[in-house]
């Protein structure tokens, strides 16, 4: 594999710390185009590595950092997926049984003092509010399902009470989840959210033209930019559809998986509305995308958090997002302060007319960008780091 250096530089936590710690992290993918599950982990590590000894154990590693050692894991299983779960769980249980302060995992595994949670659990999904025989088709549905029961089992077990467990939520709209499917587990939950590296500031014009001729998008213009890895949860259909409805010298910048483009690109085309739309596929670092946008539109149908959002913030971009019903960190905006916030995703109405708003109101777009850059400095990773680290110690205490 070859490794390949983050372009974001990671100011340390300020002090030195209190005892160097042996850490191991475990996250299957460990790259920096992936999810904002494995961008939240690499932010993490790159803060940390400075004041502890970091190990990441992975199957796919794409990251290079000093300080850190890296202990590739083997992916004997494409497919089933929850069968390489139970490998990578297994496989990493065996690697990290002795030698560490802490196992800090990122994924189902039934070892690890720190569990981080980045998604809603698959038993909440299953069983929350299924009661009478509804909920008997579901049981019926797991105890004849291999796939489920091992995904089950891994909840359960990786939050069963330990008095060494903590159980990190990457946003507190994960709370009431967890509480319900797993109230036994609610004493060990605690919050740390995502962050940013830096706020970078609002881009020049000559930053931003410079950015858009690197991504072959259009020199002038108002750029719209969409970023996520799953294009239909992320809201990109609703998206295309309110581009139709904005002046036509918008166009739509998407970055993301480039698996799903294919299939996008035909249904435009059919339209006639590909000239509008340009793909960029999987970024090594978004800054170029956030430099060459005016806004960030994120019709999300289900985001634990958002980390696009904040960085977004973080570059000066004002941001149309869903509602916390949606999207975790609208939990923590004000609607017209710090973002224009939607009530309906699938709403394409509403969604167009916001960002009919955002780009003919410079007023309310200069205003939006500034509440956004002072919530993104409440929000650097130096700061979330020390949370973290303080977890770390807060367990070897309690031993």
């Amino acid at each position: 594999m070859t490794a390949v250096a983050v372009d974001t530089v990671a100011d340390a936590p300020a002090g030195p710390p209190p005892k160097r710690l042996r850490i191991a992290v475990l996250n299957r993918i460990f790259r920096p185009t992936g999810g904002g599950a494995e961008r939240y982990s690499i932010a993490l590590v790159e803060q940390l590595a400075a004041r502890h000894d970091i190990h990441v154990f992975a199957q796919q590693i794409d990251h290079q950092w000093p300080g850190v050692t890296y202990h590739p894991i083997a992916w004997p299983f494409d497919k089933p997926r929850w069968m390489n779960q139970l490998w990578f769980a297994c496989a990493t249980w065996w690697h990290t049984r002795r030698g560490y302060d802490i196992v800090h995992s990122h994924e189902n595994t039934w070892h690890g003092q720190v569990q981080t949670v980045h998604v809603v659990p698959v038993t909440y999904n299953l069983l929350q509010g299924r009661t009478g025989w509804i909920r008997a088709l579901r049981c019926l549905k797991i105890v004849t399902s291999p796939r489920l029961l091992a995904y089950l089992g891994l909840e359960y077990f990786r939050y069963r009470p330990h008095p060494d467990r903590r159980i990190v939520l990457a946003s507190d709209s994960l709370r009431a989840a967890m509480v319900q499917a797993f109230p036994q587990a609610v004493n060990a939950l605690r919050v740390v959210t995502p962050g940013v590296s830096r706020v970078a500031g609002v881009t020049g014009a000559a930053q931003k033209l410079a950015a858009r001729v690197k991504l072959g998008l259009p020199h002038g213009g108002r750029c719209v930019l969409f970023v996520g890895n799953d294009y239909r949860k992320k809201g990109l259909d609703s998206l295309l559809r309110a581009l139709t409805q904005l002046p036509t010298d918008c166009f739509l910048a998407v970055v993301g998986n480039a698996a799903q483009i294919t299939r996008y690109r035909s249904e435009l085309a059919a339209n006639g509305e590909l000239d509008r739309v340009f793909f960029l596929g999987a970024l090594q670092t978004v800054e170029d995308a956030y430099c060459a946008a005016d806004c960030l539109a994120h019709p999300t149908l289900e985001d634990t958090f958002a980390m696009v959002v904040l960085e977004a913030m973080a570059h000066g971009l004002p941001v149309v997002v869903s509602g916390a019903r949606y999207c975790g960190i609208s939990g923590l905006l004000v609607h017209e302060t710090h973002a224009l916030i939607l009530k309906d995703p699938h709403d394409t109405a509403e969604l167009a007319n916001a960002l009919q708003r955002l780009l003919a109101d410079d007023v309310l777009a200069g205003q939006l960008t500034d509440h956004g850059l002072r919530f993104a400095n409440q929000h650097l990773w130096s700061k979330q780091a020390l949370q973290q680290e303080q977890l770390y110690y807060e367990i070897g205490a309690g031993r």
